[in-house]
């Protein structure tokens, strides 16, 4: 294990410890950082330090249990998109025992799905997952510029001069935000349809901009997360794998290099299949909603 360190002769070898870890698939770099920061990850039986480097001979433990590594499957880059349900949130165990987005998706035998951002409990739509910690990192910060589209059913009178004050930009409770766009899609009277855009992906944050101009969202789905796309045949409640040149695509959009997908059994095959095929617990109960208009894409 290689310390940071104010010695420049001294040479730096490995990989940063965080950045292992989310390749791993065990957590975002961010998530990563936390873990070592609180006193979870040891190297080499030491309690490891934020900045602290890892290569191929260094024993790794989070929570006490020794990880397996293996160098030569250790890259893994899987991506599912799921079309969220209303009702889950975006926890993988919620103390109040609400439905969760990983309870439906597909078992891993090694590694986890890391969710790309989050969608609150009452927003539905796009949410990404990968195996590939560091993909999602990346897509989540701002320095790569992912923008997200929401479709958004607004209840109140919205004017010309309101839609320029969200693209302008207005200050919330955490600071400045804006939309990058804003298209009507439909609808009439005071419940009318919004296309929207915006780089972040802070709490709320399409909600709280439309409230801050007196108006109040009652639907939000996100359809759209940089260049994926979410399609009308993917049901709610329901996950597809990407391709591999969709994933290959999307890493090039945050400067990653192409990785080679997996090699599935067909028993594998078949048995993703029939769990993509099984419809969430709250399927039917998103689906008796209004329809989202189709808009822009």
């Amino acid at each position: 294990m290689t310390d940071k360190t104010d010695d420049s002769s001294i040479p730096v070898s490995g990989e940063k410890l965080q950045k292992v870890l989310a390749r791993m698939g065990l957590a975002s770099r961010r998530e990563a950082e936390s873990w070592i920061q609180a006193g979870r990850v040891n190297v080499n039986g030491q309690p490891a330090t934020l900045g602290c480097r890892v290569d191929g001979l260094d024993q790794i433990s989070v929570d006490g249990r020794p990880l397996r590594r293996d160098l030569t499957t250790e890259v893994s880059r899987r991506v599912l998109i799921y079309n969220k349900p209303e009702g889950e949130v975006c926890t993988r165990d919620d103390p109040e025992g609400r439905p969760t987005v990983f309870e439906q998706l597909p078992r891993l035998k090694q590694g986890r799905w890391v969710n790309v951002g989050r969608l609150d409990i009452n927003t539905t739509g796009l949410l990404l997952f990968t195996t590939d910690g560091e993909l999602a990192n990346r897509l989540m910060h701002p320095s790569y510029q992912m923008d997200r589209e929401y479709a958004v059913r607004v209840m109140g009178e919205v004017d010309e001069d309101m839609i320029e004050r969200l693209k302008e930009g207005v200050m919330l409770d955490d600071g400045p935000a804006k939309f990058t766009d804003v298209v009507s899609s439909g609808g009439e009277g005071i419940n009318r349809w919004f296309h929207v855009c915006l780089l972040e992906g802070r709490n709320r944050e399409v909600r709280r901009l439309w409230e801050s101009q007196g108006v109040r969202v009652n639907r939000l789905k996100r359809v759209r997360f940089g260049p994926v796309f979410l399609g009308a045949e993917l049901p709610v409640g329901r996950w597809r794998e990407m391709k591999q040149n969709e994933i290959d695509t999307l890493s090039e959009e945050v400067g990653l290099k192409p990785v080679a997908l997996p090699v599935m059994k067909t028993s594998e095959k078949e048995k993703q299949k029939r769990q993509a095929r099984k419809p969430s617990m709250h399927q039917a109960r998103t689906i008796r909603r209004t329809k989202v208009p189709h808009g822009r894409s």
